[in-house]
This record gives structure tokens, C-alpha cells and sequence, in this order.
């Protein structure tokens, strides 16, 4: 596994449409296993694969309690709104205010092929269509409600002499 290089937004691959996978091979583990790695290092959780400049409709998302490996990803159903604040690897250091469905539900295939559904609210939720929307060339900015700024600093601890 390896860590690769996050594009960030200005990069144009950002803004085109993933491609379908059509073969499950040991390139495309390696991808998985390389965009999971390079997530976690981000302290992310979501990446698609064409923030790591692969224009393929892959994804991987972590909410915290399992590893989704997402390919060829499609929202089948959605319910309820939700508005809560996202960022982005690509788009460091900015956030904004965006609704999203409560609830989604997702047919994707496996890093073998082997389709399955993949239901999520919430967090999770938020993330499949954030991810989902970077495969169609999409950014959290177009569809904000509004930016953010957020002051991340952190006043340093010091110790008593």
C-alpha cells in the first residue's frame, strides 16, 4: 500500500466524469488499497479515485466503523434533507453549509464485482453523495448553501516551569 498525492481543486480532472471499472484485477485492489491508506492519512473519510487522478468510478468511505470499497456506484433511493457542514481533501482548509438526503441507498459492486447495496444515513449518507458527486465532476462548492470559515488553530498547551 501507498500513500498517494490528493488533487486539489483547480487541478481540471476534478471537473470530469469517472468512467466505469470494468476490470476487477490486482491493479484495481491496489488502488483500493492505496486510496483507503491514503484517506486515513488525511484524516479523511471519503476519497474518490479521481482525487488520486485515476478517472474511474471508484470510492472509498469510512465513517468510523467499516471500510466501504465502492465501485460503479449508483443512488438508487433517497429520503428526508439533511444540511450540515463538509469539507474536502481536495479543497483543504475550506467548508460549506450543504443539504443532503437523511437517507440514501447505493447498488455498487465490490473490489471483486459482486454487486451489493449499501444503506446509509446521516454521516454516512452525506459521504456516499459527496463521493458519489466527484465522480460526475462535482465539488461540495457548487452546491453550497453557503461558505464557511473556520478558525482551526489551537491555542498551545504550555508547561508550568
Amino acid at each position: 500500500m501507498a500513500v498517494r498525492n490528493i488533487v486539489l481543486e483547480g487541478d481540471e480532472i476534478l471537473r470530469k466524469h469517472s468512467r466505469e471499472v470494468t476490470e476487477f484485477n490486482e491493479k484495481l485492489w491496489q488502488l483500493l488499497d492505496d486510496m483507503a491508506e491514503t484517506m486515513y492519512s488525511a484524516d479523511g473519510v471519503g476519497l474518490a479515485a479521481v482525487q488520486v487522478g485515476i478517472l474511474r468510478k471508484v470510492v472509498v468511505v469510512d465513517t468510523g466503523d467499516t471500510l466501504y470499497e465502492i465501485i460503479n456506484p449508483e443512488i438508487i433511493e433517497k429520503s428526508g434533507s439533511q444540511t450540515g457542514l463538509e469539507g474536502c481533501l481536495s479543497s483543504p482548509d475550506e467548508y460549506g453549509e450543504v443539504e443532503r438526503p437523511m437517507k440514501v441507498k447505493v447498488s455498487a459492486l465490490d473490489r471483486y464485482g459482486k454487486k451489493y447495496t449499501i444503506e446509509g444515513t446521516e454521516l454516512l449518507a452525506r459521504a456516499l453523495c459527496h463521493e458519489i458527486d466527484h465522480l460526475n465532476g462535482v465539488l461540495f462548492k457548487d452546491i453550497a448553501i453557503e461558505m464557511v470559515e473556520i478558525d482551526e488553530t489551537k491555542p498551545k498547551k504550555r508547561r508550568k516551569k
